[in-house]
C-alpha cells in the first residue's frame, strides 16, 4: 500500500509494571492526505505520533511507507518531518536560516537553499521577512516558520504535535485554515495530533479518535 501504514502498533512505558500508551493501533495515511488524531490529554496520540517519526520506541507492530518497513529506522533516515507545539525555532538564527536548517544539514548547495527558502516563505505568507530575527515574530508567524522549516527538505510525511495549542483561540482558528491550505499546496501527507475537535475538522480530511491508547 502506498503512503503510511501502521499495523498493530504497541508502545509501553515503565519497567517492571509497564503502562500501555498505544494499544494495537492500525491506521493509514495516503500520499497528500491529512489525517488528525483527536483525543484528550494522555490518550496516547502523541506517543503514537512519536513512534511514527521514530522518537518513541515501539514494543511491537510495524510502521511502513510505500511498503518499506520504517520500524527501527533512525529518525533522520525516515524522510518524515515533525512540528512541535512550540515550534522549537533557533533563536540565534534569522527566519531564512531557520527555514534553511534542514537543507544545510543535508548539504544542499547555497543557491538551491536560497531558492527553496524563498519559495517556502512565499508559501507560508512570510515573503520578505527572511532576514528578520525569529524573536521579533508573533506566535502565529513563528509557527509558520516552523512549518516552512519542516517542509523545506520535502518530507514525504509531516507529523504535527498540537501545532496550534500555544496560540490564542482566534489565531488558532485562522492558522488551522492556513496550515491546511499550505499542506495541500505542498502535496504533503500529514498526521496531526490535536485535542480540539474544531481544529481537527478544519485541518484534516479524516479524523481518527483515540481513547486510552486505542482508536475508537
Amino acid at each position: 500500500m502506498s503512503g503510511l501504514q501502521v499495523t498493530d502498533l504497541v508502545v509501553k512505558y515503565g519497567g517492571a509494571h509497564p503502562v500501555t500508551a498505544v494499544d494495537s493501533v492500525s491506521l493509514s495515511v495516503a500520499p497528500g492526505e491529512t489525517v488528525a488524531l483527536l483525543g484528550p490529554s494522555g490518550c496516547g496520540k502523541s506517543s503514537l505520533l512519536g513512534a511514527v517519526v521514530g522518537i518513541v520506541d515501539v514494543d511491537s507492530g510495524s510502521i511502513s511507507w510505500d511498503g518499506d518497513h520504517m520500524t527501527g529506522v533512525p529518525v533522520h533516515q525516515r524522510g518524515f518531518g515533525l512540528v512541535f507545539q512550540d515550534g522549537q525555532l533557533f533563536p540565534h538564527r534569522s527566519v531564512a536560516r531557520n527555514v534553511a536548517f534542514g537543507l544545510e544539514m543535508a548539504g544542499v548547495p547555497e543557491p538551491e537553499r536560497r531558492e527553496r527558502v524563498d519559495e517556502l516563505l512565499e508559501l507560508v505568507g512570510l515573503a520578505g521577512l527572511g532576514s528578520r530575527p525569529v524573536t521579533d515574530l508573533s506566535g502565529g508567524q513563528r509557527q509558520r516558520v516552523a512549518l516552512a522549516r519542516s517542509l523545506a527538505p520535502r518530507p514525504r510525511l509531516l507529523a504535527l504535535d498540537e501545532p496550534l495549542s500555544a496560540l490564542d483561540a482566534e489565531l488558532r482558528g485562522r492558522l488551522a485554515v492556513e496550515v491546511r491550505d499550505i499542506l495541500a499546496a505542498s502535496d504533503t501527507a500529514a498526521l496531526v495530533v490535536t485535542h480540539d475537535p474544531a481544529e481537527a475538522e478544519v485541518m484534516a480530511s479524516r479524523v481518527l479518535r483515540m481513547r486510552e491508547g486505542q482508536l475508537v
